[in-house]
């Protein structure tokens, strides 16, 4: 526990770097994008599960472990409107500097039309994102873990181009109760490009994470508090209010007093959990109260910010599937395949 506190001043220290510009628009959305079938079935990618897993280790690099020498992640996501996510991982450990995970995320959106006021088609053009990260682990104590991230980021919008650079820090307590606990600050950062000319700031976020795994149920809680960096994440949106419209007049309804507290402070929870079906099944699950305060309508809420996923174990193989219930206008499925190289040997 003593090398905790230097580590929550060094995160404190670096909040205000991440701030710089908030005001909401930021520029890369995609690096909150998620990806990883486990980490979107539980409803938010950094979690503090350590349990090896080389897909949880991309956005928590404070869980790369040398166990995870020579594991190799595939992931795919087929999107919205013919947009297609990508993502691969690579861990490998090279002794006394480390063990080192290199991730490459790509984002590809698909073709558009080039078209003039009266609709005339001119032609089509491409858009599409990459990011490429260098994780980097170290285990301080048989509790305490830290971890760093470094990455390169490159957008291509028809002829508008942008590149950029960031870091993740992270660490990782496990307390004497079985509790793991992460702190995790993400996406810190500048544009050494910008597409006009005019820089935004990156979408930091401050989140902490915390996970146990029940000895006597075969069930892991997992709980996400994010945005800790910003309190205020409601949307005054009067077509969507969050307390609906009154019955008579028809006016939209804010909250106000506690019922606006209390809304903001949900905002900021996920919840999910794994619960495990022998050695070889997993089932997941998760909530996410933002997304759906904010991506569905009061008209029609559906199961709009919850998702679900599968986690299948075969011979040398970790098959992940699953789906997350973004809008009603559909559910985005999510692959992801794990293994390890030194299985085949």
């Amino acid at each position: 526990m003593k090398g905790f506190l230097p580590v929550c001043l060094i995160f404190l220290i670096l909040i205000p770097y991440g701030l710089i510009g908030q005001n909401g628009t930021y520029s890369y959305p995609f690096l909150i994008q998620g990806v990883s079938a486990r980490g979107v079935a539980l409803g938010s990618e950094v979690l503090a599960i350590d349990d090896g897993d080389i897909q949880l280790a991309r956005l928590n690099p404070s869980l790369i472990r040398p166990t995870m020498n020579q594991a190799l992640a595939l992931s795919y996501v087929n999107y919205f409107s013919g947009a297609n996510f990508a993502l691969a991982q690579y861990a490998r450990d090279l002794g006394q500097t480390g063990v080192y995970l290199l991730s490459v995320q790509y984002l590809n959106y698909g073709k558009f039309d080039y078209a003039d006021p009266s609709g005339y088609r001119s032609g089509r053009f491409t858009a599409s994102d990459v990011a490429v990260s260098v994780g980097w682990g170290r285990k301080l104590s048989d509790r305490f873990n830290l971890g760093a991230n470094a990455k390169l980021i490159y957008s291509h919008y028809e002829t508008y181009q942008s590149l950029g650079i960031a870091v993740d820090v992270a660490a990782t307590y496990h307390t004497a109760s079985n509790w793991i606990i992460s702190v995790v600050a993400s996406h810190i950062g500048t544009q050494l490009k910008s597409y006009t000319g005019q820089s935004n700031p990156l979408p930091f976020d401050l989140r902490a994470a915390l996970s146990k795994r029940f000895e006597h149920v075969p069930f892991r809680l997992s709980l996400v508090f994010d945005h800790l960096e910003n309190w205020k994440l409601a949307i005054n949106d009067p077509a969507n209010p969050a307390g609906g419209f009154d019955p008579l007049t028809g006016d939209p309804i804010f909250l106000k007093g506690l019922s606006k507290v209390t809304d903001e402070m949900l905002r900021h929870f996920i919840v999910g959990g794994e619960f495990y079906l022998g050695k070889n099944l997993v089932l997941r699950g998760g909530y996410n109260y933002r997304q759906r305060k904010d991506m569905s309508i009061n008209q029609r809420v559906g199961m709009v910010g919850f998702s679900w996923g599968i986690g299948i174990k075969i011979k040398q193989f970790q098959l992940n599937f699953a789906r997350n219930n973004f809008h009603l206008a559909g559910s985005p499925t999510y692959f992801s395949l794990t293994s390890s190289l030194d299985r085949f040997k």
